[in-house]
């Protein structure tokens, strides 16, 4: 678990280190195949920042010690079903790689990683019983994953297409990514006993920072270097056009429509081509200016809070998630 963005943070820190066993403690399965993947995938270790989102927004060290439990297992199901979505996610673009190791369907073959996804989801749904029976939120999350499919599926139906727009962009995106953001942050404000205008304020806050956050990804496969968590220019490979070929399409697509046009075929000339395209037409630096919109949205919402505390953390959080290298 990297926690680089809280670990001067002492409160949440030590809750987040309660969520990496809690779900330590869960991912046990006596197929030795699966015990390995599921090992592999958890070691290799994200930045939890789903799970620290809803802690913020919980205020945890302001609830019992009998809510704080409660906490810590929705907080470790937003991980498990981020975990869960990635290993399909690397099956469906065959990637070899992911936070800068070895994939699961790569390491232990496609049939295993679909296994292990879904027993990640399993285990999703137990925490879920376990600390929302009677709450709305079951629903709101059962909803959660329908838009995440929605936004993957969307996603699929525009691998290749030149005609995307940026409308079909967003959309996409706000359910591939913004979603697990945005439930985090609301559900998050919604246990930490927020009134109707924090839990609002809560849920656009986390949908705009999820936004931002695709789109420095997208940013990062244009621009990133060695320390990338996936291989540089992945998802042009797959058809996936993000925002800054988009808008790079809008203006120069005589440049690029003969090397897209390629699809399978394009060779990693032909994809460097694209990204020197890309960076010298000011893709880049379009994405990255409308990200930083996205942010300071975000942050101007944020200012709206009541808690001095969460603004504070919210707003550093939101900074260093623009700033990323990885």
């Amino acid at each position: 678990m990297k926690q680089h963005f809280f670990h001067t943070y002492p409160a949440i820190n030590n809750a987040l280190s309660k969520v990496n066993q809690t779900i330590n403690d869960r991912i046990t399965i006596k197929n030795p195949q699966l015990h390995d993947a599921l090992q592999q995938m958890a070691s290799n270790g994200g930045k939890y920042l789903r799970p620290a989102f809803f802690l913020l927004f919980a205020n945890i060290n302001h609830q019992t010690a009998d809510e704080q439990e409660k906490l810590i297992k929705i907080a470790s199901s937003l991980e498990i079903l981020h975990m869960a979505t990635l290993i399909h996610d690397d099956i469906i673009d065959d990637s070899p790689k992911r936070r800068g190791a070895v994939s699961v369907q790569a390491a232990f073959g496609k049939d295993t990683a679909v296994y292990t996804g879904d027993f990640l989801f399993t285990i999703f749904f137990d925490l879920l019983v376990e600390a929302m029976t009677g709450s709305p939120y079951l629903t709101r999350n059962a909803r959660t994953m329908r838009k995440i499919l929605t936004g993957e599926l969307g996603q699929m139906d525009n691998r290749f297409d030149l005609s995307q727009s940026l409308l079909d962009y967003y959309r996409n995106v706000n359910g591939k990514t913004a979603a697990i953001f945005s439930l985090a942050a609301e559900e998050g404000a919604y246990f930490g006993h927020g009134d109707r205008r924090t839990i609002n304020l809560a849920k656009r806050i986390g949908q705009n920072i999820g936004i931002s956050f695709q789109i420095l990804d997208d940013i990062l496969d244009y621009s990133g270097d060695e320390r990338l968590n996936k291989p540089v220019l992945e998802d042009l490979a797959t058809g996936v056009y993000s925002l800054p070929l988009l808008l790079t399409l809008q203006n120069h697509r005589h440049e690029l429509e003969p090397l897209l046009a390629k699809k399978h075929q394009m060779t990693i000339e032909d994809m460097e081509k694209v990204q020197k395209i890309v960076i010298t037409h000011g893709g880049v630096k379009q994405a990255q200016e409308i990200a930083t919109k996205f942010t300071q949205k975000a942050q101007t919402e944020i200012d709206e809070l009541a808690d001095k505390h969460t603004r504070k953390m919210l707003k550093l959080v939101a900074k260093k998630l623009l700033t990323r290298v990885n």
